[in-house]
C-alpha cells in the first residue's frame, strides 16, 4: 500500500509537451481523483504511473522506491478501463480469474492445446477459485458467475471489470473514468459501491474523470489539471471553497462560480459598470494593494436576489447591485435565475438571452421571477472570492 511522490513528472510526445512538471505527495490510502477537461493530461498521467506509458523526466516513487523502470506487473497495480475491457467469449468467472491464470502461466502454456487444458486445471484450483468467490461476493456477482458479459447490464459488466482488476490483492488501483459510459442512475450506484469498495480494501486508489460531481463526492484529495499544469491539489472542500484561480472557480460548481470584471475606485468596487453597494471597504484593500481591476467571483448559492430593488433590511449590510433577470429555470427543490447586472432595457431579445453571456443564482424552492425582471443582487463579503485581473490567481483578503 505505498505512498506515491510526484518529482518533476514531465511526459512529452516530440514537440508537445502534455505534463508539465508535475510535483505531489499523495498518502497511503488516499482516494485521489485526477480532474480536469478532456484533453489536460489526465489519462496520460494514469498510464505514466501504471508503466503503461513511459515518463519523459523527473521520478515516480511509491514509497521510496523509483518505479521509472519497474513493468506493470512488477508495480503491483490493477487498472480499470473506460471500456471495460471484458472477454466477450468467457464467462464472469473466468473474466474475473484471468489475471490469476496469467500469473502462474508458463512459456509453453499459451500452445493451443496446452493452453485449454492448463486453464481449466488452475480454474479448479482452490486458492484461485476461492478468491475468485470471495471477489464476486464482495461485488454482488455470485448470481452471475457462470453468465457471459452480453447477458449482463452496463453497470454487472462495470462490476466485473473491477473485480478482475481487484481479483489479484494489489497496492494500487488506478481508474481510467470508469463510470463515462453508464447512464445517471448506474453512475450514482457506481459511485457508492467504488467508495464503499475502496473503505473495504483500504488500499490507494488514483482516479481519473471529467465530472466534478464524481470528484467531490469520492475522493479525499483531488487534483485539478488543465492543459498539463497542475492548478490545485487540495480537498474537494478546499478546492470548492477557496479555488487557487479563476480557472479551478468556473470549473468546480454547478453554475460554475459567478466572476465579475470589476474596476476599483475611492466609492468602491463597480461591475459591468453597475455600482456595487456597501464595497467601499473592500476596495480600500485593494487600492492598498495598487489594484485598479479585479476580478469578484461568488458562487451561485451564495446570492441573494430581491425583486424590491433593495436587499432585505435587518443584519449586518450586504453587498449588491441591481441587475434584471435573463433567464428562470424552476428545477423542483431549486430555482436557476439567469440575470445580467444593471436595469432591464426596454425592448428584449428573448431569443438571443440563451447565447449572453449570463450570471447565476441558486435559490431554494420555486421563485416567481420573470423575464427581463429588475431585481436586487445581495451578497455577504465573507462570500467573495478576489482573483488577479491578468494572472487569474486568488488574491487573500
Amino acid at each position: 500500500m505505498p505512498s506515491l511522490t510526484f518529482d518533476g513528472l514531465t511526459k512529452s510526445f516530440g514537440s508537445n509537451t502534455v505534463i508539465r512538471e508535475f510535483n505531489a505527495t499523495i498518502d497511503d490510502n488516499e482516494f485521489l481523483v485526477l480532474l480536469g477537461p478532456s484533453g489536460c493530461g489526465k489519462s496520460t498521467m494514469l498510464r505514466m504511473i501504471a508503466g503503461l506509458t513511459e515518463i519523459t523526466s523527473g521520478q515516480l516513487r511509491f514509497d521510496a522506491t523509483v518505479v521509472n523502470d519497474l513493468t506493470p506487473k512488477q508495480r503491483g497495480i490493477a487498472f480499470v478501463f473506460q471500456s471495460y475491457a471484458l472477454y466477450p467469449h468467457m464467462t464472469v468467472r473466468a473474466n474475473i480469474a484471468f489475471p490469476l491464470l496469467m500469473d502462474n502461466f508458463r512459456w509453453w502454456h499459451h500452445l493451443p492445446i496446452v493452453g485449454g487444458i492448463v486453464r481449466r486445471q488452475l480454474m479448479k484450483r482452490s486458492d484461485i477459485s476461492e478468491k475468485v468467490e470471495r471477489t464476486a461476493e464482495m461485488l454482488e456477482l455470485t448470481d452471475y458467475l457462470e453468465r457471459r458479459p452480453k447477458a449482463l447490464s452496463g453497470g454487472q459488466r462495470q462490476r466485473v471489470a473491477v473485480a478482475r482488476s481487484i481479483v489479484r490483492e494489489p497496492s494500487l488501483y488506478l481508474f481510467d473514468e470508469p463510470l463515462s459510459n453508464l447512464d445517471a442512475k448506474l453512475r450514482m450506484q457506481m459511485r457508492a459501491e467504488i467508495s464503499a469498495l475502496h473503505a473495504r480494501v483500504k488500499k490507494t486508489f488514483v482516479y481519473v474523470t471529467h465530472d466534478q460531481v464524481e470528484a467531490m463526492t469520492m475522493g479525499t484529495r483531488i487534483i485539478v489539471m488543465n492543459a498539463g499544469i497542475v492548478q490545485q491539489l487540495g480537498t474537494p472542500r478546499e478546492i470548492y471553497e477557496t479555488p487557487a484561480n479563476v480557472f479551478v472557480a468556473r470549473f468546480i460548481g454547478s453554475p460554475p462560480m459567478n466572476i465579475f470584471p470589476a474596476t476599483v475606485s475611492h466609492d468602491g468596487l463597480s461591475v459591468d459598470g453597475v455600482e456595487v453597494e456597501n464595497s467601499a471597504a473592500l476596495a480600500a484593500v485593494l487600492r492598498d494593494r495598487g489594484l485598479e481591476s479585479v476580478s469578484v467571483g461568488v458562487r451561485a448559492e451564495k446570492f441573494g436576489v430581491n425583486d424590491l430593488n433593495r436587499p432585505a433590511a435587518g443584519g449586518s449590510p450586504l453587498l449588491g447591485f441591481k441587475g434584471h433577470t435573463m433567464l428562470v429555470e424552476h428545477l423542483g427543490a431549486e430555482t436557476v435565475v439567469g440575470f445580467k447586472a444593471g436595469a432591464a432595457p426596454q425592448t428584449v431579445d428573448v431569443g438571443a438571452a440563451a447565447s449572453q453571456h449570463l450570471h447565476y443564482a441558486r435559490m431554494p424552492g420555486e421563485q416567481h421571477f420573470g423575464m427581463s425582471e429588475n431585481c436586487y443582487l445581495s451578497f455577504s463579503g465573507a462570500d467573495v472570492h478576489l482573483f488577479h485581473p491578468e494572472t487569474g490567481e486568488r488574491i487573500e483578503h
